[in-house]
């Protein structure tokens, strides 16, 4: 897994359960030594790829939401799970959508007690938001090196077709170094984690800051991008009614820019996030919930 030549996937969001991941749906159901998992999971990434999933399933229908989720490493290459590409408004296709018809998994490959999956995805969760806050997430590799340094490049180059202006330009100067500047207290506050991750400590609610901070700053940088393309940004040869060949030659900032719209979105979007900090970090009152404590059997279902 660390050399990256076994892929694994998250099996987590489902069409109902998105935000509030808790009220997930997708049932696993004790048969001996195995558990059988039915229902849909959607947004995963290379699940075409992946050889094994962490799976959350709901064990206990009969508890409250939190605590009746098991989670489950899943064998991906197997009878029962059927695999649904999502191509997105940039031509790609890396998200699927995950079906699952009796699935099975072993009980030997359950993390965690029966029931305590939630626990187990909270760890996952963090970590999924440092990475998603990290200097590579969600687009910014795909610009050529990412980052401020492509834009200061791009700004540098002579103008084009009646863009905006290039370095010469200063209020373009001003935009890009504000966003230079952002960036570089990203990636200080990024390594004060690792360090600490280093040191031992698992990625706490601190890791909703980076994912806030970064996935929006990382949007501001693609439109940036986009911007400095002039309008060698808006229209570009290929056909429009073939997505292959529309989404291959779309500049490479452009469809950068387009899947950054998902990066506020991903890994859990910037309104729960900043409800994360304002509870476990801040020490703000939750939201009244007139179904806390009620059994996951008994709550509305999108």
């Amino acid at each position: 897994m660390v050399r990256a030549d076994e892929v694994w996937c998250q099996l987590f969001s489902e069409p109902g359960s998105g935000s509030d991941l808790a009220s997930l749906s997708t049932r696993a159901s004790r048969d001996g030594d195995w558990w059988v998992i039915n229902g849909q999971k959607i947004w995963t990434t290379w699940a075409d790829q992946a050889a094994f999933a962490v799976l959350l399933a709901r064990s206990d229908p009969d508890v409250p939401k939190h605590q009746g989720i098991t989670y489950f490493l899943i064998d991906m290459r197997q009878p029962g799970i059927e695999i649904r590409p999502l191509r997105h408004m940039g031509g790609e296709t890396e998200f699927f959508q995950v079906c699952l018809d009796g699935a099975r998994v072993p009980d030997t490959q359950r993390v965690g007690a029966e029931g305590g999956g939630w626990k187990v995805a909270q760890a996952t969760l963090s970590g999924e938001r440092q990475m998603v806050s990290g200097a590579s997430s969600g687009g910014v590799d795909r610009i050529g090196g990412g980052s401020t340094r492509h834009l200061i490049r791009l700004a540098r180059q002579p103008a084009a077709d009646g863009g905006p202006g290039g370095w010469d330009d200063p209020a373009v100067r001003g935009r890009l170094v504000r966003l230079y500047c952002e960036e570089r207290a990203r990636a200080w506050t990024d390594q004060r984690v690792r360090a600490g991750v280093a040191r031992g400590r698992v990625p706490g609610p601190e890791s909703s800051i980076g994912k806030v901070h970064g996935t929006e700053l990382n949007q501001r940088v693609q439109a940036a991008a986009a911007d400095l393309l002039g309008a060698a940004g808006l229209a570009w040869p290929g056909a429009a009614d073939d997505p292959e060949d529309y989404s291959c030659s779309m500049p490479a900032e452009v469809r950068g820019m387009l899947r950054s719209r998902a990066n506020t979105i991903e890994g859990g979007t910037s309104e729960i996030n900043r409800n994360v900090l304002a509870e476990r970090v801040l020490g703000l009152p939750k939201e009244p919930d007139p179904w806390r404590g009620k059994p996951w059997r008994e709550l509305p279902k999108s």
